[in-house]
């Protein structure tokens, strides 16, 4: 038998005594076990569930439409939005016209470096773009993520501890399967011939990697933000403006 993983959020209307009990027990009744379960922003609540029968998922759907007391607002396949929601107990604020578009505070690291550290486990070419002002932990997040997946990250260019450019990668550092650190502005703006050919070879793995600054990126290269799978933006708060006339000056005063 081969289980599936469903992801069901129900909305409560009335929290009177011994629900969560009553829902649990249907669920045990129909073999359908509960892997996880946690409060999802205030009168919401979310369960990781799995089964070997997708039918019993449907019953269990149908059934909770006659419940009063709750309304069941999803039951489907779980994404990975489900699953850090269930985690850690709320949704990750995503923008409503550009949907690759993720949004997290300063106190959110620990939500935002879960998930980098799920969009890291996976293999294949994808493109993330991390935008934030200075200072505000964007590679310190990546690095974690790193850790989280146990992956291995490799700078092509950083300002984390001073302006680093690379011109070349040791063989082990050129491993696709590593996390690839790029500073958008270092890149473009201090790059040089044999840098930029580097960073062109990077682009053009099967690799994740992991661009701070997407905007001056684009702006200053050949690719484009259809490149970018998804776009981050960290903030120290949730009114805090991203300029990047602030700071792209002080990447240039020395050369």
């Amino acid at each position: 038998m081969e289980y599936k993983q469903w992801y069901m959020e129900y909305k409560i209307h009335k929290n009177r005594p011994g629900l969560l009990g009553d829902i649990a027990s249907m669920l045990g009744m129909l073999e359908v076990n509960i892997l996880t379960i946690n409060g999802v922003e205030g009168k919401t609540r979310g369960m990781l569930l799995e089964t070997s029968d997708d039918e019993k998922i449907m019953l269990m759907g149908e059934m909770l439409k006659k419940v009063d007391n709750i309304t069941v607002t999803a039951l489907r396949s779980p994404r990975l939005v489900d699953k850090l929601a269930v985690r850690h107990g709320r949704y990750i604020d995503r923008d409503s016209d550009d949907r690759k578009t993720f949004r997290f505070t300063r106190d959110e690291l620990g939500l935002l470096v879960d998930f980098l550290g799920e969009l890291f486990k996976r293999e294949g070419n994808q493109v993330i773009g991390l935008r934030g002002m200075p200072r505000v932990g964007k590679t310190e997040s990546i690095i974690a993520g790193s850790v989280c997946a146990m992956k291995r990250w490799t700078f092509v260019s950083s300002t984390l501890l001073r302006q680093t450019v690379r011109s070349q990668l040791a063989e082990d550092e050129m491993n696709p399967h590593n996390v690839f650190i790029i500073d958008g502005i270092v890149s473009t703006i201090r790059s040089n011939e044999k840098h930029y050919s580097l960073l062109q070879n990077v682009m053009s793995m099967p690799s994740t990697k992991v661009i701070e600054h997407p905007d001056i990126f684009v702006r200053e290269s050949e690719y484009s933000y259809d490149d970018f799978d998804i776009i981050i933006e960290l903030r120290n708060n949730p009114n805090e403006e991203i300029l990047y006339d602030s700071f792209t000056t002080s990447y240039s005063d020395d050369l």
